[in-house]
């Protein structure tokens, strides 16, 4: 009897033992699990946070900025340019009345100009106030016409440096291959493509809302596409930086290999310098700022300084660029002045007849 009593003990015992084996090993499986989800929630969680960081990012400060610099650049641009352009549109329409192919090319670069300008104040406008959703198409439109002027500008250049360089570095094809009437077509074309372009580009730049928005600031995912910006820096500003330097350069060295030190062979000089600047002073440092931008709509660059200071620079560039408007008026001068010169017929002779492109006629 006491044999089977001492069994039962050592049955129980053993029952309650392995009874807390297996209450233990499961408290231990549910704390492993909680380990893992917290360190996986948390993991998850930091990521998520470094991912929005970028996103949630605000630079208050930049508007502000901007508020202040759009003023003292764009009073004194949009009035000095428009006093320029406008004296420019009168003395070759008007004063000079002689239709030469440079003066074809300033007169269609001081109308991209005048447009330029005239978009100025609804910019300004645009900084400090946000606008109604119905006006979403007039804002779509305005900014259209607001790249027109930028680009048209840009080609425009370039076709007055290709023009000069065919003048100059072959002046016997320069017979053939240079006309007034091939200059205004040229002219027409360069407003018809980038007006199409343009306008067919940024149709889907800004997207239908109910709520108020800011004009010129904030397109949509689309406008920062790899495709459009990519094309927008090839296009828009390298293929045309390229065609320029190249022409400018050329001429520069075939005006020197000639040996002419002749005012006209100055002024030529001169008016290909007042080029370049006009052009690689106002343009280079804004697709520098659209550039690093798109990286940031890329997340390649996700720190909230640095996104502050790249949108900082971006606008700046971009309001910088406008003083363009001034700086074609060194163009103007130059241009106009050897128009007035008697000075500018053919001659038979390949240096003479270098000497005689830099005139208004052929340069």
């Amino acid at each position: 009897m006491m044999c089977g009593m001492t069994q039962e003990v050592v049955m129980k015992q053993r029952e309650s033992r392995s009874v807390s084996g297996t209450v233990q090993t499961v408290r231990q499986k549910q704390l492993t699990e909680k380990l893992a989800s917290v360190s996986s929630s948390s993991s998850s969680s930091s990521s998520s946070s470094s991912s929005t960081m970028a996103s949630n990012c605000s630079f208050p400060y930049v508007d502000s900025v901007m508020g202040y610099m759009e003023l003292i650049i764009y009073v004194p641009t949009f009035i000095l340019g428009l006093i320029l352009n406008v004296a420019a549109l009168f003395v070759f329409c008007v004063f000079l009345r002689k239709w030469t192919e440079s003066t074809i090319y300033m007169t269609s670069l001081a109308l991209m100009d005048v447009l330029l300008l005239f978009l100025l104040p609804f910019k300004m406008y645009a900084t400090h106030h946000r606008w109604s959703a119905y006006l979403q198409p007039f804002c779509s439109a305005l900014e259209s016409l607001y790249f027109v002027g930028i680009y048209g500008s840009i080609y425009t250049i370039m076709c007055i440096a290709v023009d000069r360089w065919v003048a100059i570095c072959h002046p016997f094809k320069a017979k053939q291959l240079r006309s007034p009437k091939v200059a205004l077509g040229t002219c027409s074309a360069v407003w018809v493509v980038v007006l199409a372009v343009i306008f067919l580009t940024m149709s889907g730049f800004r997207e239908a809302g109910h709520k108020d928005f800011r004009c010129f600031h904030t397109f949509s995912t689309k406008g920062w596409s790899p495709p459009v910006i990519i094309s927008l820096l090839l296009f828009g500003f390298l293929l045309p930086a390229l065609v320029l330097v190249c022409c400018s350069v050329q001429t520069i060295c075939a005006l020197q290999q000639s040996g002419q030190r002749s005012p006209k062979s100055q002024a030529c000089v001169k008016i290909i310098y007042s080029s370049l600047s006009a052009f690689l002073v106002p343009f280079t440092p804004s697709h520098l700022g659209i550039f690093l931008q798109f990286l940031v709509h890329q997340k390649v660059i996700q720190d909230c300084r640095t996104m502050g200071h790249i949108s900082l620079f971006l606008q700046l560039s971009l309001c910088l660029s406008n003083i363009t408007c001034c700086l074609d008026a060194l163009c103007y001068y130059f241009i106009a002045h050897e128009v007035r010169s008697p000075r500018n017929s053919f001659r038979l002779s390949a240096i003479s007849q270098r000497r005689a492109t830099c005139s208004t006629s052929e340069v």
